[in-house]
């Protein structure tokens, strides 16, 4: 049965971060399912989301400057209640992507007559202060209904929480990764110094739970085994500051034999027609996390006929399965996620074997779906 009241779908930001693809995708297949669907975000004047969308969208004031993240947070909450506030008589329903549009939500919802608020919990963030704790936490156990994107999450939330959450998995729509031309292809490569070997591609930036540490430390080993490979690391907005983290796996990239610019290419944020053709022209996915609500960046590289290498954290098991759709070594073990990728550089028929093991996975995964 189709909702047939107003929808108001917030999220936290309009970079290309995986909670707001979820939400871009999911407004969308709403929309076309006859849904009355707006979109509101943070963000700077004058812009938009990072890709064009057929939803209206409202966004609100981001905040940029704050002295530490909880002085961030608390301002981005308050930022989208005050937009909210007047809007509050233009929907039946709200639903909340991330802990920062979840207090919003329930700011707005409690302030007159009652309107029920959906929250979905993507991931549970590593706070450290009792302020950003607490906040994560309300955002958990108050809302009227919980979504999760995975099975793991489903259990986290009913152990440590006592919320029971319903499942609405994430999707993926093929037609955002197109075939490109082996002039593309080439092009894009050069165009980094990938004139030979083989281009490893890692999506999501320099963080802690990406495993970017230890990707590199991989990388270091497929060099000193005489493999020609060159990773090329996309994305990297966060709303969290993980610069100190960022220089510090940098820095480790010298005594490793690697330099940046020439081994490690860390390229930023890029639209979505080229987020598709860096896909379709790498040769390996690296998506080594230590934490994910689900791994939308796998799904992603599956529909890029690309072969994946992500790690045994449980929440990848629940899509992919080792060996068949993707490469899961060990978590945070650099010499295992190396001899992954080296196998698939190794293997035609493996790489052949796991890009058909990831169309299989595919037609479980849509929006219309969620």
């Amino acid at each position: 049965m189709t909702f047939a009241g107003r929808l108001a779908l917030l999220t936290y930001s309009t970079k290309p971060r995986g909670g707001v693809v979820h939400s871009l995708e999911l407004a969308e297949a709403l929309n076309r399912q006859g849904v009355d669907v707006h979109l509101f975000a943070l963000g700077s004047p004058g812009t938009s989301f990072f890709r064009p969308t057929s939803v209206p969208f409202t966004l609100f004031p981001a905040v940029d400057q704050a002295q530490s993240l909880d002085e961030k947070v608390f301002a981005s909450v308050a930022s989208m209640a005050e937009g909210l506030s007047g809007l509050r008589d233009t929907f039946d329903l709200i639903h909340a992507q991330d802990c920062i549009s979840g207090r919003a939500a329930m700011a707005v919802s409690r302030s007159g007559p009652i309107i029920p608020v959906i929250r979905t919990v993507h991931h549970v963030d590593d706070f450290t202060t009792q302020a950003l704790i607490d906040c994560q936490r309300q955002a958990i156990v108050e809302p009227d209904r919980i979504l999760v994107v995975s099975h793991t999450w489903q259990t986290t939330l009913q152990d440590e929480y006592g919320v029971p959450a319903d499942i609405v998995p994430n999707g993926v729509r093929p037609e955002r990764f197109p075939q490109i031309s082996n002039v593309q292809k080439m092009a894009l490569r050069e165009s980094v110094g990938v004139t030979d070997g083989s281009m490893i591609l890692a999506v999501g930036g320099v963080e802690p739970r990406k495993g970017s540490r230890e990707l590199f430390q991989a990388l270091g080993i497929l060099k000193s085994r005489g493999h020609r490979v060159r990773l090329v690391i996309l994305g990297g907005h966060s709303f969290q500051d993980y610069e100190d983290y960022r220089q510090g796996a940098l820095g480790l990239l010298p005594e490793l034999g690697l330099e940046l610019g020439r081994d490690v290419i860390t390229v930023g944020t890029v639209d979505e027609q080229a987020l598709g053709q860096w896909f379709r022209a790498s040769d390996v996915l690296a998506y080594p996390s230590t934490k994910e609500g689900f791994g939308l960046v796998a799904l992603e590289g599956l529909a890029a006929d690309l072969p994946v290498v992500a790690s045994s954290i449980p929440v990848f098991k629940e899509f992919l399965t080792d060996g068949v759709s993707a490469l899961l070594p060990e978590t945070g073990n650099p010499e295992a996620i190396s001899g992954a990728i080296e196998s698939i550089l190794l293997s035609n028929d493996l790489r052949s074997r796991l890009i058909a093991g990831g169309q299989s996975v595919l037609a479980g995964y849509t929006w219309e779906a969620s």
